[in-house]
């Protein structure tokens, strides 16, 4: 039997394309025999701007923005907004457009060093053509398409930088440009627009990036299609052996991001214009040298190291310091969930983040603080005090979750898993001030809520009823043991931060922290909630309370716990973080072959071609998966390398690696930008 699982499994590597690992890059993700009917994209993102890939030349599927949401699609709930395309565009050579049907020896790989997408081609014998996109780090609302034509025969080209609206958007108005000065042209392609219901404008302007070596800069002409479509081109005669680039620079901006989004969004054109392609490819660069100064290097296994960069590659671009926003559980990666936010930013994300770039991390946490008001106010709804955060947040951070989900009503374990970041946050960087602050603000209103939720039965006991478990196949049920873990740690992290600020706190925190119960079976084991009798389980739950919770400390405790949960996970349909729970705590456990196993597990068989990216669920068609990312980079830095948080700040324990991995480094860690290295 186990003969027959191996020979599927390695069937399954060669009908997706994915490697052994004995010669992939740790750095680079080659895509060299495509198959556009089975073809996931990968995506270039700086934290405002996704990018998503696609199998044709010149194209892109998705541009998708942080922060920008809009009443429209399914479930009568905000839905992030699909963008103008800004990168898209068109190559003629002598007359003929360029297609896939046209062209030989396509591939495509993404620099994960270099947060770049280079598509590289040939055209009949006539031309060799590389296309490399970037979506900037250091501009958070620009992009830029660097295109370079080697001509094997004399050709003659027309390149041309296409403005489309997307279906959703309406009132769509194009403006084309030309503002002159004494050694330069700038043609500004713009179009501005009205999302589906009006609420936001929405603009996008491009420009013709041409290099001086190429001398004079050809003419560029506009050509209005439609109503909802426009475009610029030039001609250009490129001769036998001559390399001719040119680049596309777009920004985007809508008026959440910005009041005035149509001059915005044409002036930070002109600016990445002036830039020039040098200077904003080396600023980008540097942005994500910086970046990569916090990394995670494993020796000994080439493969998951590659997979460990594009964990850390996702989690980077779909996030960014000083925005106040918190990622989506498919981050930039396409409009799945509505691009709302879950638990999976607070508990998931998060914490990875936190211990590599805690400067981005406080983006996050900020998200939480901004919205603290519209917390009350739910908890308000629903006849509880403090505040009860939503199930899915988006921008204004009411509850938007589709009225047919019961998590919406009942999934209150994310007020606490809120509460549990806002503590970490200062953990992990002893900023008092950010403490009293926002930090109080959340511990505390968050602690009050809890007081109000439980329910009390006699002396000393009380209860957490009818709500929706952290695995949301148990509805409706009561005493769920994450939930009530997660409410004991934030009332008395509220008690912490009290005493931290010479505060005096609500004494019914300590009183109702001490008397939530944990349930137990018969023999011992944790028991998920009141109702449960060993059936399976959508994701981990008894299992956070030994990590992150840390409520359950005791070894043999956590051991049988772990025991009885790993065979309660069904084998397809769940989500990829639980399995990193398990590998964490084997690993911690000196288990390193059977932590290996689960953290392999957590995400092999989710990865989609040809870039392996990670989908939810094995079998799953809807990546990126950042929550499982988050969850993966956690078991790696708290796991195999021990990492932990505390009120003292992060410190190192006792951890095993696989007996395959010769060392695992870790560097840029928490605010000093320490070094831990397990052997």
């Amino acid at each position: 039997m186990r003969r027959f699982f191996t020979l599927l499994c390695v069937q399954f590597l060669c009908l997706t394309g994915k490697s052994s690992g004995q010669d992939a890059s740790p750095w680079i993700l080659k895509a060299n025999n495509i198959n556009p009917a089975n073809y996931y994209g990968i995506t270039v993102a700086n934290g405002i701007i996704g990018i998503v890939s696609s199998p044709e030349p010149f194209k892109v599927k998705n541009v998708v923005f942080a922060g920008a949401y809009d009443l429209y699609g399914r479930g009568r709930v905000s839905n992030f907004l699909n963008g103008f395309n800004l990168l898209n565009m068109y190559l003629e050579i002598d007359g003929h457009r360029i297609n896939n049907q046209n062209v030989s020896n396509f591939k495509q790989e993404l620099d994960m060093q270099h947060a770049c997408f280079t598509t590289t081609f040939d055209y009949a014998d006539k031309a060799t053509i590389t296309c490399t996109y970037y979506s900037l780090r250091q501009l958070p609302f620009t992009v830029l398409e660097n295109v370079s034509v080697t001509a094997k025969k004399d050709i003659h080209i027309t390149a041309a930088s296409v403005m489309e609206a997307p279906d959703e958007l309406k009132e769509v108005q194009n403006y084309y440009n030309e503002i002159d000065r004494p050694h330069t042209s700038i043609q500004l392609l713009t179009s501005t627009a009205k999302s589906p219901t009006g609420k936001l404008q929405i603009s996008a302007s491009t420009t013709f990036l041409f290099t001086e070596e190429h001398g004079k800069e050809p003419r560029v002409l506009h050509e209005m299609w439609d109503n909802n479509m426009h475009s610029a081109k030039f001609n250009k005669n490129v001769s036998s052996g001559q390399t001719y680039q040119f680049a596309i620079a777009g920004s985007s901006v809508t008026s959440s991001h910005h009041p005035d989004p149509l001059n915005e969004a044409e002036r930070l054109t002109i600016f990445a214009k002036l830039e020039g392609t040098n200077r904003l490819i080396k600023f980008h660069e540097n942005a994500w040298a910086d970046l990569w100064k916090s990394d995670i290097a494993i020796d000994g296994d080439k493969q998951v190291q590659q997979d460990i960069h594009s964990m850390l590659y996702h989690l980077y671009s779909f996030s960014r310091a000083g925005t106040a926003y918190a990622p989506s559980p498919m981050g930039l990666s396409g409009l799945g969930y509505n691009g709302h936010v879950f638990w999976d930013s607070d508990l998931w994300m998060f914490p990875a983040l936190l211990v590599l770039h805690p400067e981005i991390a406080r983006s996050l946490i900020d998200y939480r603080f901004n919205r603290l008001n519209e917390a009350r106010q739910n908890a308000f709804a629903h006849g509880y005090k403090g505040a009860m955060f939503p199930w899915e947040s988006a921008d204004t951070g009411v509850e938007e979750t589709p009225v047919w989900a019961l998590s919406g009503p009942f999934e209150h374990h994310i007020t606490a898993c809120v509460a549990l970041a806002a503590w970490q946050y200062y953990c992990v960087t002893g900023d008092k001030q950010w403490l009293r602050e926002k930090g109080w603000p959340i511990l505390s209103a968050t602690a009050d809520f809890w007081v109000s939720r439980v329910e009390q039965n006699g002396p000393g006991h009380f209860d957490i009823k009818n709500v929706v478990a952290a695995d949301e196949w148990a509805e409706n049920i009561d005493n769920d043991a994450f939930t009530n873990a997660a409410a004991q740690v934030n009332l008395q992290n509220a008690v912490n931060t009290a005493k931290i600020l010479d505060i005096k706190p609500d004494s019914n925190w300590a009183i109702v922290a001490g008397n939530i119960p944990i349930l137990a079976f018969s023999d011992g084991v944790t028991k998920e909630h009141a109702a449960y009798k060993g059936e399976g389980i959508k994701q981990a739950d008894v299992n956070l309370l030994a990590y992150p919770l840390k409520t359950i400390t005791n070894t043999e405790q956590i051991k049988k716990d772990l025991a009885y949960y790993e065979k309660r996970v069904p084998t397809e349909g769940t989500p990829a973080m639980t399995e990193a729970i398990f590998a964490l705590l084997y690993a911690r456990f000196g288990d390193g072959e059977k932590a290996y196993h689960f953290f392999k597990g957590a995400y092999d068989l989710n990865l989609l071609p040809p870039f392996r990216v990670i989908a939810e669920t094995k079998g799953g068609t809807n990546p990126y998966f950042a929550t499982g990312a988050g969850g993966l980079i956690q078991s790696v830095l708290m796991g195999f390398g021990g990492l932990d948080i505390t009120g003292q700040g992060i410190i190192q324990l006792k951890s095993t690696l696989p007996a395959k991995w010769k060392s695992l480094t870790i560097t840029g860690v928490g605010i000093n930008k320490q070094t831990y290295t397990v052997k």
